[in-house]
């Protein structure tokens, strides 16, 4: 039982650093944005686009690694509709995350040539923006679903 109790820890580890990490970076991203400082945007865009890979990354990697484990050790079938549910929502989300990273390296990319010429925040850019933002609700309402799934485990069928 120690192995569970391990592996739970992990797993609810794991999920609050993507919970966490993903609202600061949103966070920290939007209100750069909304500052229309080039510059104080720039910096933002290049350390969110870190702070993604260093802790949303290892987060989505740890996810469904102790969740298969935790699920294993309780004894929990992989095919419960809770599960299955979790999945679908987190491979959402995935769909979700992947285009939000390619906007936040263009942003990253873009904000910088900007500052280096002494110009503002590029039309591009708040273009990009607004479809970062439009991503980043059903993902945030997605996760908080699985948050719910994980938490009451429903019974169903």
């Amino acid at each position: 039982m120690e192995a569970y109790w391990m592996v739970k820890t992990l797993h609810i580890l794991s999920a609050c650093v993507l919970f966490g990490s993903g609202a600061a970076i949103a966070f920290f991203m939007l209100m750069a944005w909304r500052s229309g400082d080039a510059a104080g945007f720039a910096l933002a865009a290049k350390h969110v686009v870190l702070a993604d890979w260093i802790f949303t990354t290892s987060a989505v990697v740890a996810q469904p690694l102790t969740g298969i484990a935790l699920a294993h050790l309780a004894g929990w079938p992989l095919t419960a509709p809770w599960l299955m549910i979790s999945y679908g929502l987190y491979i959402f989300i995935g769909a979700c995350w992947l285009p939000v990273v390619w906007i936040q390296l263009k942003v990253r990319q873009l904000m910088t040539k900007a500052v280096a010429a002494g110009q503002p925040v590029p039309d591009r850019v708040h273009r990009l923006m607004r479809i970062w933002f439009l991503l980043g609700w059903p993902a945030f309402l997605a996760l908080i679903m699985i948050f719910a799934l994980m938490v009451s485990r429903p019974a169903w069928g």
